[in-house]
């Protein structure tokens, strides 16, 4: 199947565009298990789409439940070459306000209960990830906001922590002495996958709050996230539809390849359950 399809990732309400014309909606059964929901097909600004609620309708699954590897099994199996990650984050910088949307280039990973890597078990493969965003989309992004006017910042790094509960005080001033933009729960799992799936992936991150380390804002609290993201998400609808038009269908970034060289097993020593449950993402 050709890969020109974009995955959109992010909220249920971002379904909700009157330029969305939906198709179908596609329930998937995975090697990996259940993806976080039905996968909506449609069609947006010429584009052919697939959207999926990470968290499921009506949000009902914590970060560290989400099944990772069964959403991005999933995009690529319906040809999908290009994702496009929609989440609310937290700010740990001055200069990134509530409102603002940040375009990530760079993640530090604090999870460990998750499974980051569709290999094992027969077959082991170490992808790069220097540039674990796709350089090409981000640029896209980035471009796009500035004509719309939206305040958005062209690069940041990205902090993704287990979760559910916000940080502390101490880990909060920890992440800013390290130099780390906004604070999140989700999008370096998938950044990690999407590459190993060699498909594009890029981050429309938005700022809800300062996290709790400013000292003349209140600590953020989940009723304060989730009103400054129902305003953000309408920005992030507004930049979708300007930007799927934009993003080029032939991928030459070095995404579309990454496992060229990156699996390091012998043919002969790899299992037929391997090789079955890699098809879709390996070929």
């Amino acid at each position: 199947m050709s890969q020109k399809r974009i995955g959109i990732i992010g909220g249920s309400g971002l379904y909700e565009m009157e330029e969305l014309k939906i198709v179908e909606k596609v329930k998937l059964e995975t090697p990996f298990g259940d993806p976080s929901d039905e996968f909506v097909l449609g069609q947006l600004s010429g584009r052919e789409v697939v959207f999926l609620a990470r968290h499921g309708r009506g949000h009902r699954i914590l970060p560290s439940e989400i099944n990772y590897r069964a959403n991005i099994w999933g995009m690529k199996k319906l040809g999908v070459g290009q994702i496009l990650s929609v989440s609310a984050v937290g700010s740990l910088k001055e200069e990134i306000a509530p409102g603002h949307l940040v375009f990530v280039d760079q993640f530090i990973d604090r999870t460990y209960r998750r499974i980051p890597t569709f290999f094992g078990e027969s077959v082991v493969a170490h992808v790069a990830l220097a540039e674990p965003v796709c350089a090409t989309m981000r640029a896209t992004l980035s471009k796009t906001s500035q004509k719309l006017k939206l305040t958005s910042h062209a690069q940041g790094t990205y902090i993704c922590i287990e979760g559910p509960q916000f940080s502390t005080k101490a880990e909060s001033n920890l992440y800013r002495s390290w130099n780390c933009d906004v604070i999140g729960m989700t999008n370096v799992t998938e950044a990690k996958l999407s590459r190993e799936a060699q498909i594009c992936y890029a981050t429309i991150a938005l700022s809800t709050d300062y996290d709790c380390w400013h000292t003349e804002h209140e600590s953020v609290t989940a009723v304060q996230v989730v009103k400054t993201l129902l305003a953000n998400v309408e920005k992030a609808k507004k930049l979708i539809v300007a930007v799927l038009p934009e993003l080029s269908e032939e991928r030459t970034c070095p995404c579309s390849h990454a496992i060229r060289h990156a699996i390091v097993t012998d043919k002969l020593m790899r299992s037929q359950a391997s090789k079955n449950r890699l098809k879709i993402i390996i070929g």
